[in-house]
């Protein structure tokens, strides 16, 4: 009964986990970005009109089930594409004209989707091909790329280039005069990032059932910063942590009715004064002091 009743939800914090993983890679670089959104929003572009439009009625009879991981890839290569084509220029900015520069490249992003016929323009795209019967089997899509990208994130912080993106936020001057190429790793962490968005959003389009340009809002690049800030910015763990509460609080706060808004944002407020390296550091501060 807890899964049938709670299953959206639980699914939809697995998947604005990952949404707020595209955001930790380029800030694991020192790079504050907020263009994932948009990459989110051309990945469930994808997928919607290869799984409703006219065109691609070929392919959905031919490949069944199997037209599925095939946006996943087509969104992909496009998110990296598209990905390296801003990220090259919009890289050599810093702090808050990088912020302002991929603000920018979203809201001309949504501009275009909403003078396009084949995204449905400002009524977006509906009726999209339900794979599974249960939102909680969505879980088969979003579950194991969670795991994968957990795991790759460990990995990462690992080798050369983790700690390149490392070395990048702490200091680009003096990475640089280390050697290492700054504008090269940051468009790759910018890339990994817009590739991971792409995917989580041809992902998402079946899963929401609807596509239109309000999945790439300025509201949602917000939401998806928050999930990694208060999550902890430098945990891998921070970006599922961040979306746990701040995709379960509203609900759990539900019986408060309007109330709750408020709450939230009070939540917010304390977390983001009290809690400066999110919900990892504390307990990773609570850990040490266990180890003491």
């Amino acid at each position: 009964m807890f899964l049938e009743n709670y299953g959206f939800l639980i699914v939809a914090i697995v998947q604005q986990a990952l949404l707020g993983m595209s955001l930790w890679y380029p800030l694991m670089a020192g790079q504050l970005s907020l263009a994932s959104i948009g990459f989110y929003s051309l990945g469930g572009y994808i997928a919607a009109i290869m799984g409703t439009s006219p065109a691609f009625a070929a392919w959905r009879e031919t490949l069944g089930p199997a037209l599925y991981p095939v946006e996943w890839l087509i969104a992909l290569a496009a998110s990296v594409l598209l990905g390296l084509a801003v990220g090259i220029p919009a890289l050599r900015l810093r702090g808050i004209y990088l912020a302002l520069a991929t603000i920018a490249f979203v809201q001309v992003l949504n501009v275009v989707v909403l003078v396009l016929d084949v995204t449905g323009g400002a009524v977006g795209l509906f009726g999209i091909p339900q794979p599974f019967e249960s939102r909680l089997g969505y879980l088969w899509f979003f579950g194991p790329i969670l795991a994968v990208m957990l795991l790759f994130s460990a990995r990462l912080t690992r080798t050369v280039a983790g700690r390149s993106f490392m070395a990048i936020r702490e200091d680009e001057l003096a990475a640089q005069a280390m050697g290492i190429p700054t504008t090269f790793e940051k468009v790759r962490a910018f890339v990994i990032g817009c590739g991971l968005a792409g995917v989580v959003g041809a992902m998402s389009a079946p899963f929401l059932n609807t596509w239109n340009a309000r999945q790439s809002s300025f509201d949602a690049s917000v939401a998806c910063l928050a999930y990694v800030l208060i999550g902890g910015a430098r945990s891998v763990w921070g970006p599922l942590l961040g979306a746990a509460l701040l995709v379960a609080l509203p609900e759990v706060l539900r019986p408060l009715k309007d109330a709750r808004l408020i709450m939230n944002g009070i939540v917010l407020v304390v977390a983001c004064i009290y809690l400066p390296q999110g919900i990892a550091g504390l307990l990773a501060s609570l850990r040490r002091r266990e180890a003491a």
